[in-house]
């Protein structure tokens, strides 16, 4: 009971091997992350998103990717305040890590390049989507959906300028583990660049 489950040291392997571990149990989604974006007045929003890249190789130090259109709420948000926060919660597992940072779009290329490995169907629902406006019917939608298809059919479909790529890199990085009668265990890294390995870390109180 006494012995430390999550130790210190570089959080991004931290997350490598309990992202592995939670794809290998989770039976849905072990990449759905909860993402919170704010108004420059403060007012707040969350809501379910797909990881889709992570680690020390994406940016200049590191972090977590996800895509959505630039139009919908989120976007507009992170547009105008670029401080987010992301949450895994791994049920099966039992754990949960929380990450804050400041996120920032991806590269074209990058973009580009997974929107071409998506399914077509899911590059169809890009287009046709004005995603976070009003809607009248759902036959509106599928109609649009099914618009797009004909307009490219037989073609390659474009990646649309407003369907982005958003890096988070972390400033701060939480993991969490349940444990009986509430005696849960929590570490939080920092970021401090002239630490080893640029992360400070400490226990806290559950």
């Amino acid at each position: 009971m006494a012995s430390e489950a999550i130790p210190p040291g570089d959080p991004f392997a931290l997350f490598d091997h309990w992202f592995a571990e939670a794809r290998a149990a989770e039976p849905n989604d072990a990449n759905a992350m909860a993402l919170a974006t704010a108004t420059p007045a403060g007012l707040p929003s969350v809501r379910m998103v797909l990881l889709k890249g992570h680690g020390p190789q994406h940016g200049a130090r590191g972090g977590f990717v996800f895509y959505t259109n630039s139009r919908s709420r989120k976007g507009s948000e992170i547009t105008a305040n670029s401080q987010v926060a992301l949450l895994f919660h791994w049920k099966t597992l039992r754990r949960q890590i929380r990450i804050e940072g400041a996120v920032s779009p991806v590269s074209d290329a990058e973009a580009d390049a997974y929107f071409a490995s998506r399914a077509r169907d899911s590059q169809l629902g890009a287009l046709a989507s004005d995603q976070s406006a009003p809607l009248d019917s759902r036959a509106t939608f599928m109609a649009r959906y099914e618009d797009v298809g004909a307009r490219y059919a037989g073609q390659p479909i474009p990646r649309p300028s407003h369907w982005h790529g958003y890096l988070v890199t972390p400033e701060a990085i939480e993991f969490w583990i349940d444990r009986p009668h509430r005696l849960h265990e929590r570490r939080r890294f920092l970021r401090a660049d002239s630490a080893p390995g640029g992360w400070v870390s400490t226990l806290l109180y559950p």
